[in-house]
């Protein structure tokens, strides 16, 4: 059967440096970090004291406060960028056929800050009996936020979620682009959220050593191809992009930022949190990309990277790139914007997309920032034009963005010029 084409009609962003797609895309060009003490909790007692949290989210602007109640943080956010999103695609439900648009979101914890609420109340109060609220259970569940969005707008198409820790969004906009381009949908909202910074999100990952201990100075933890660098500095936020079938599009005269022409998946099947020493799950993920995509390496000018800036994966990953691209890789751009959002975990996917869709269509590459020529890793091959510290102008046709989760899953997408 003839696939059908797949392109990007609408954005939505909350993210550690801006609560819309213009603050977040002003944001990355800039090279601003979003890195700070936390404020959610006190940190007196905890190893790592900072996070990249979302600021000012006023969650009234799309819920209304009693619903907002029954809702986790990483809801409240799924359904704030889901409204900027559908506003942004000018989707008016009264023309299109709801049965045909569906919402894949993608979550890698989801209710962690409910969870952890409600067990401290009732291990606090258990000589009073179990007393739980009765909205805990869908406050928690992963896969509440589709269904939430789904219910706000009536959209009865496809609706679930992705879970593959730090690759669910990315899982599930290949899932929407499938869909799509099968003909089973004419629209899909698809992204993800998270909400993790809370005493069990940073107390946990700290426990794993995963978490950069930079407290003296956040805004410069995220260090991404530094000799110094010593882990991920944990963020949250959503992202949230309109997939539409490329004809539905232009009948309704949709603005159309980009085109979605491949993704790819892998696994390592090597360890339970470190990648493949020689990256080969995210070689695979990335050819897999290309030949879905069909393309050739030298149609992309810009990774989006994973890069957590932690020791081991940002060496695997650039080894693979060099295994993919060959000498083209010296010719792209490559660069690590969780250096500034931090690591959104399930929703680090679905805001490197948004990244990506905008570099192609501003052909601006945002860099990869606190780097220092005094901080030189011997392993990194610094050859390769990482885009340090200032973004770079240059045409982007078409542009990759990596995610790699715990549990060796890999996902890749491809957004090019339409």
């Amino acid at each position: 059967m003839e696939l059908k084409r797949v392109v990007v009609t609408g954005l939505g962003a909350i993210t550690p440096i801006g609560n819309t797609v213009s603050e977040f895309w002003d944001g990355v060009v800039k090279g601003r970090s979003g890195a700070g003490p936390i404020t959610r909790f006190d940190t007196e007692k905890f190893k790592v004291k900072f996070a990249c949290e979302v600021k000012n989210f006023d969650p009234s602007q799309y819920i209304e406060p009693k619903e907002s109640r029954k809702m986790d943080l990483y809801s409240q956010y799924s359904l704030a960028v889901a409204t900027q999103a559908v506003e942004d695609a000018k989707l008016e439900t009264d023309k299109l056929n709801l049965d045909k648009i569906g919402v894949i979101f993608g979550v890698g914890i989801g209710g962690i800050t409910t969870f952890e609420q409600e067990m401290t109340n009732y291990a606090l109060n258990k000589e009073l009996g179990p007393r739980f609220n009765p909205f805990f259970i869908p406050k928690m569940i992963a896969d509440i936020a589709p269904g939430l969005i789904s219910i706000k707008y009536g959209f009865r198409g496809v609706n679930f979620t992705t879970t593959s820790a730090c690759a669910s969004s990315t899982n599930a906009l290949v899932d929407a682009f499938n869909y799509i381009r099968l003909g089973k949908a004419d629209i899909i909202l698809a992204g993800g959220s998270e909400a993790a910074v809370c005493e069990a999100g940073i107390g946990g990952f700290s426990s794993m050593h995963a978490l950069s201990t930079r407290n003296d100075s956040p805004q410069t933890a995220s260090r991404p191809y530094s000799k110094s660098r010593d882990g991920f500095v944990l963020g949250e936020g959503a992202g949230c992009l309109v997939l539409e079938e490329y004809e539905h599009a232009k009948a309704r005269g949709a603005k159309i930022y980009a085109e979605i022409v491949g993704g790819g998946l892998s696994a390592d099947a090597h360890h339970l949190t470190a990648p493949h020493p020689d990256g080969y799950g995210a070689k695979m993920v990335m050819i897999n990309a290309l030949e879905d995509a069909g393309m050739q390496p030298s149609d992309i000018d810009y990774i989006n990277v994973h890069g957590t800036s932690t020791p081991l994966g940002d060496i695997s990953e650039l080894k693979a790139i060099k295994s993919v691209f060959g000498e083209h890789a010296y010719k792209l751009n490559i660069s690590a914007t969780k250096s500034m959002t931090g690591h959104l975990l399930g929703a680090t996917g679905a805001i490197e997309a948004i990244i990506s869709v905008l570099s192609v269509q501003n052909d601006i590459i945002p860099p990869t920032i606190n780097h220092s020529d005094d901080d030189i890793d011997e392993d990194i091959d610094y050859s390769l034009n990482l885009t340090f510290n200032t973004a770079q102008k240059r045409t982007v046709r078409a542009a990759l963005s990596n995610t790699f989760g715990f549990g060796g899953h890999n996902a890749s997408i491809i957004v090019k010029k339409i």
